[in-house]
């Protein structure tokens, strides 16, 4: 670049700050111009000029200018950035259009912190602990594997459940296993598969959706130091946080079945009532399972990990802390089973015992219409004409009515007698039995 090149970019980022400094001070309408003048004058820099003016500038003012930057210019000046300030930009950019997630951790003192990449060439500058790649393309997998060497599965191909291709070792060091985290939502509850692969220092997780156990566990390393020290120390964590996340979903499963058990014992339930209720303990049921195959999978990968021998002493206890965990969680899933059945044998029963008064009340009618249906065949033969010839018919036949009225009030008393009868039989038998025990 030629002197003249040099002075008339140092005149455009004279200018450059100059709007900057009316930015801060106009209303909202002066500042709208300013925008277009400064991202006018932006438009006049080269890469070079551009990677010049943003290293002087204060982090503020630096924030400013990149969101003016043209989309399709910024993945050139990253590249051209000097590392520090890359990753400062970065942290707040994402490419519109992106439908993956790559995040790199590295330590920093005794923090996780994130590094944001954009370019295959961040990579290759990176010294990550943790790559955590969300529904990736297959040109960022590619990227991840050609830096690092590393064969990563797609998240789409994550359902084998034979556990020789869930925990395995490959011939140059690299540690695979496919685990299921829990994903506890109120439209629908599942389990998501992750693959985990650990190659020397760094630990690799790809998945096809956000889980609240990773983002547990990032907001835990980030705001502890010494909170993790390598990447199985950050594995081992990221299958506590399950377990927790896990021992949470089950305190929602008792609260949820609370509600439902002051449902359930309730002096009368009605059909609609009932079904409801039996919705309710079907989804629990469905989260109380995937919880316990949750937990299931995890045990089996620590013990694969314990097996293998790749753990420290101190890890070693702390995958025994976690299995110990794991075991109290078993029995209160044992537990929620067995609370699940009896909700539920009591809101079948609740329906039966409806169904039983359906059927009592329909014996009852029948029961008293059975002699009036007797009555209604005489009254319509022409013997009963016979029988009260002379009598006017108005006169005969509402006699004939009262007595049906008569008749069928009769047969009511006389169930309603033995019903009671029968009552207090079974009372008197019971208080026997009673008290003879």
């Amino acid at each position: 670049m030629n002197n003249h090149d040099d002075n008339q970019n140092q005149e455009t980022i004279l200018n450059v700050r100059g709007v900057l400094a009316r930015h801060r001070l106009v209303e909202d309408l002066v500042r709208k111009q300013n925008l277009v003048e400064l991202q006018r004058l932006l438009d006049q820099l080269d890469t070079e000029a551009m990677v010049q003016m943003l290293e002087v500038f204060s982090h503020d003012d630096r924030q400013i200018v990149w969101e003016l930057i043209a989309e399709n210019r910024k993945e050139a000046i990253l590249t051209a950035m000097p590392y520090d300030t890359r990753v400062e930009l970065a942290a707040n950019f994402r490419p519109k259009n992106r439908n993956m997630v790559i995040r790199i951790f590295d330590l920093h003192e005794g923090l996780l912190r994130q590094i944001p990449i954009e370019t295959k060439a961040d990579l290759q500058h990176a010294k990550p602990i943790w790559i955590d790649l969300v529904m990736p393309e297959d040109e960022h997998l590619n990227w991840a594997q050609d830096v690092f060497s590393v064969e990563l599965p797609n998240p789409t191909e994550l359902t084998d459940l034979e556990t020789s291709a869930r925990f395995y070792v490959e011939d140059n060091g690299e540690v695979h296993l496919h685990s299921d985290f829990l994903l506890d939502r109120k439209d629908a509850s599942r389990n998501v598969a992750v693959a985990f692969v650990l190659k020397k220092d760094t630990l690799f997780s790809v998945r096809s959706e956000e889980l609240p156990a990773f983002r547990l566990q990032r907001l835990r390393a980030r705001a502890e130091s010494d909170y993790i020290s390598d990447a199985r120390d950050l594995l081992l964590d990221l299958y506590a946080a399950d377990v927790e996340y896990s021992a949470n979903a089950l305190e929602d499963i008792y609260t949820e079945l609370e509600g439902v058990g002051r449902q359930v014992f309730k002096s009368y339930m009605t059909d609609e009532e009932a079904a409801k209720i039996l919705a309710a303990i079907a989804e629990e049921e469905d989260l109380n399972g995937r919880i316990r195959r949750n937990v299931l999978d995890t045990r089996r990968a620590l013990s694969f990990l314990m097996r293998g021998k790749f753990l420290s002493e101190t890890q070693h206890e702390d995958v025994r802390e976690i299995l110990r965990d794991i075991e109290s969680l078993d029995g209160h899933t044992s537990f929620l089973f067995n609370k699940i059945n009896f909700q539920l044998d009591a809101t079948v029963g609740f329906i039966n015992v409806n169904q039983n008064k359906d059927i009592k009340r329909l014996t009852v009618i029948s029961l008293v219409f059975m002699p009036l249906n007797v009555l209604a065949g005489i009254g319509g033969m022409s013997e009963f004409s016979m029988m009260t010839q002379g009598i006017p018919w108005q006169i005969a036949y509402g006699c004939f009515g009262f007595g049906m009225l008569l008749v069928s009030w009769i047969t009511f008393h006389i169930v309603q007698f033995f019903e009671r009868r029968k009552v207090k039989r079974l009372s008197i038998e019971n208080k026997k039995v009673l008290q003879r025990t």
